[in-house]
């Protein structure tokens, strides 16, 4: 049976508006996905029925809104694959990261190598040169190839003896590649590496099991994923938590504190320092539960049918510059106009109700290498429908006749 986007759509509210008297035709999902009404309604619930503040308390709400908390974190383990412990909840990605790099920060020496690549988001730079500022680390870039893929043989080559971390993205935001992450991470492993993976794209697209890959560290984010902002969560072996130091101080992340001497709880708690975002991570679980109902290769092949669709009607198009077109690519539509600006672009292109990124997607040393100082980028989800990729592709020719 083909996966019936329409009576998905009906349960995201926000899709039923206009917008400059339109549809409203929302690509882009690759920065933050809309809402369904299981997360909206899971949200209200807990602060109608039964919220207070996690942990500790000995009253009702109190056991309530933990029992939801500590619920939505096995939740979202069984999403990926991993035991309730070795989940984190972060604000988000970038949090996730910063936290794993501060924590291995601690132990590194000058010299010492990270290994990323150049279609890196810049939350999965930024970390990481905080430690080459920092802690003299050097940090080595992996190539990418015309079409967008990695340049696999030349990753291997950068792996060598110095090599203490390899932190690559699952799936580009950009580009729409999706790695080999379990052939990465082992070649990783054998280097002598810890593996750290970005998956804030690629969960939302594939099913992912942190075991199988076999990854240190898997990051993702909420919003990303129909769930709520300020909420992520951190994936990490056992283990490897465990050698973390805590990343911030404060309540929940204390074994006992005295005027002399402190202890630190286990992971995941360690990391989870003051009130946490509680309606979030009720939603965050919420968000998890919904898309477990569905079929995922359903939704990744409905997906995949609306990109081919605007590709093959955009074929031909010498105006237009798509970047990234790596084989066995996500639904991401990256591309130039000539004699366009991207910002110009999408916003024409939001006049006709079509609301799509634009600018260099927090990746400016991809934009580097393909010569680019911007790019507009359309990204389908579920909810996206075959009128609306026609819609695109119909507003898109118009926008490019302001400029031709």
């Amino acid at each position: 049976m083909a996966f019936d986007a329409e009576a998905i759509r009906a349960e995201f509210p926000i899709l039923q508006r206009q917008v400059n008297g339109k549809p409203l035709v929302y690509l882009d999902s690759a920065a933050s996905a809309q809402k369904p009404r299981a997360v909206i309604e899971a949200m209200v619930h807990a602060m109608e029925h039964s919220y207070a503040n996690v942990h500790r308390g000995l009253h009702t709400l109190a056991n309530e809104t933990t029992d939801a908390y500590e619920g939505a974190r096995k939740k979202i383990a069984a999403f990926i694959g991993a035991e309730p412990n070795e989940v984190v909840f972060t604000k988000g990605g970038t949090e996730a990261i910063n936290l794993v790099a501060a924590g291995i920060g601690t132990y590194l020496q000058p010299g010492d190598e990270i290994v990323l690549s150049e279609m890196e988001h810049h939350a999965n730079i930024v970390p990481w040169h905080f430690l080459r500022e920092r802690k003299g680390v050097v940090l080595k870039w992996a190539p990418i190839t015309e079409d967008g893929a990695l340049d696999v043989e030349a990753f291997q080559r950068l792996l060598g003896p110095k090599t203490r971390v390899v932190a690559l993205s699952h799936m580009s935001n950009v580009l729409g590649t999706i790695n080999p992450a379990m052939e990465l991470t082992r070649m990783a492993h054998e280097a002598g590496a810890v593996v750290l993976l970005d998956g804030c794209q690629a969960i939302v697209h594939k099913p992912v099991d942190v075991k199988a890959l076999d990854v240190d560290f898997y990051v993702f984010s909420g919003h990303k994923l129909y769930g709520p902002t300020g909420i992520g969560a951190l994936y990490g072996k056992a283990e490897k938590l465990a050698a973390l130091p805590p990343y911030q101080g404060g309540g929940e992340m204390i074994g006992q504190v005295s005027m002399d001497e402190i202890t630190y709880a286990d992971p995941p708690h360690r990391f989870e320092a003051g009130t946490p975002a509680i309606l979030e991570a009720i939603g965050f679980g919420a968000a998890v539960d919904w898309l477990s109902g569905l079929d995922r290769i359903a939704i990744a092949e409905h997906e995949h049918r609306l990109y081919a669709r605007v590709r093959e009607r955009l074929q031909g198009a010498n105006w237009l510059r798509v970047l990234g077109e790596a084989e066995g690519k996500g639904a991401i539509l990256s591309f130039t106009v000539d004699g366009a600006h991207a910002h110009d672009v999408a916003q024409i292109l939001d006049r006709y109700g079509i609301a799509v990124r634009a600018g260099t997607h927090c990746a400016e040393p991809l934009m580097r290498r393909f010569g680019c100082t911007s790019s507009a980028r359309a990204s389908f989800a579920l909810y996206n429908t075959e009128q609306e990729a026609d819609a695109f592709v119909d507003a898109l020719t118009k926008t490019q006749a302001f400029f031709s």
